[in-house]
């Protein structure tokens, strides 16, 4: 059987497309929020199911929401409803894009410099996040870094200031994803 252009999605003809995209966006942040918690170490194992969740996710933020803003339109104002729909697809990619930058880059000298006071009072938690030896920290409290010590340990900090801000952005996201969840109720539903 050949689908035209007229035809709906199988899974938006057998269930209410706000179902389907509340799984979606509930999906999507499970996978963002599960992100939010990595440390320098983190590698492909512990990002592997995080991003298969997005990955699931994302396809059910994309067409079930489709479906809901153009299921009610006229057939002859689809395809200005469906360019509209398109272009605010991407400014909100692209304001989303901007935002995450904006979060990771002032954030991350922020988070450093937090770091770096922490590791210099002490905090065992900090030395751990940044990478420095538990014992390292404990043998020396109080202890005053000479310039050598400095250098070793200034990109150490940097690194994990980086890792909490990208993983301040994760979270933010997720937050930002959930929020969608708030308006799905409003949404009609598409006639099926």
């Amino acid at each position: 059987m050949r689908l035209t252009a007229s035809d709906e999605l199988f899974c938006c003809r057998r269930y209410d497309a706000r179902i389907l995209a509340a799984l979606g966006f509930a999906l999507f942040a499970l996978g963002l929020g599960l992100s939010a918690f990595q440390t320098r170490e983190t590698d492909f194992g512990e990002m592997f199911w995080p991003q298969v969740l997005r990955g699931v996710g994302i396809m059910f933020c994309l067409i079930p929401p489709t479906r809901i803003a153009l299921g009610r339109l006229p057939e002859k104002a689809v395809p200005d409803g469906s360019a509209l729909f398109n272009l605010m697809r991407n400014l909100g990619g692209a304001i989303g894009i901007g935002l995450i930058d904006t979060v990771i880059w002032n954030r991350a000298p922020v988070h450093a410099e937090r770091l770096g006071e922490r590791v210099l009072a002490g905090d065992l938690d900090a030395a751990e996040f940044v990478g420095i030896p538990a014992y390292l920290v404990q043998a020396n409290p109080n202890f005053t870094p000479g310039p050598e010590a400095m250098a070793f340990v200034a990109p150490l900090v940097e690194k994990a200031g980086l890792v909490a801000a990208i993983n301040e952005a994760w979270g933010l996201v997720a937050l930002l994803t959930l929020t969608a969840l708030l308006i799905l109720p409003v949404a009609r539903s598409v006639a099926k």
